[in-house]
């Protein structure tokens, strides 16, 4: 699972950072942590979904190293080292297309304007792959969307970004554990 974001304490808590948070959750809730990989400019974190004890599924959790229109470097250079296809692969990212409290989930498609996306699919040549999309929402009367995404979440919306990092973070876990179908069915709204 890849959550695209841009790296760096000043980008924490920008909307085009929600990936980064989904990974930091699901590392969190699978009490691992993140550490540089070496050659591959991102930080990667592996354990398992499930109680502990049992044969529970994998889960590699990405975050790049580098900026957001960059990404694909690094995500190409990480399947290469965990030996995965693109299909195998999650990538959870924000989406300016659906409102916020909105959460998709798809596999394949194009970058609809993503920069991150956009990275990925042309650094692997394809964009069959599983996504995660996150509504931020379109930013409002005609503010610039860069400067949007680039932007911190209104304070009075932090409450309501966390619930859906959790629920982000839940899509994930489906999509490992019951498959796409029961995913979309489940979560998207």
């Amino acid at each position: 699972m890849v959550g695209l974001g841009n790296p760096g304490p000043a980008f924490a808590s920008q909307r085009h950072n929600i990936g980064y948070r989904v990974a930091e959750e699901l590392a969190r809730r699978m009490d691992v942590r993140f550490r540089a990989a070496r050659g591959m400019r991102a930080e990667v974190a592996e354990g398992r979904i499930g109680p502990p004890g049992t044969d529970a599924p994998r889960l590699i959790l990405a975050k790049s190293r580098t900026f957001m229109n960059e990404t694909g470097w690094a995500v190409t250079r990480l399947l290469r080292y965990v030996k995965l296809e693109p299909s195998q692969m999650i990538v959870v990212h924000d989406e300016l297309d659906i409102d916020p409290g909105q959460l998709r989930v798809k596999f394949g498609g194009g970058d609809n304007g993503h920069n991150g996306l956009r990275s990925i699919r042309a650094a692997l040549g394809t964009g069959d792959f599983f996504r995660v999309r996150i509504g931020v929402g379109r930013p409002p009367g005609r503010r610039d969307p860069a400067d949007f995404l680039l932007s911190d979440f209104p304070a009075n919306a932090r409450e309501g970004v966390e619930v859906e990092i959790s629920r982000a973070a839940d899509a994930v876990e489906s999509l490992v554990l019951e498959g796409l179908d029961k995913t979309q069915s489940a979560f998207n709204n």
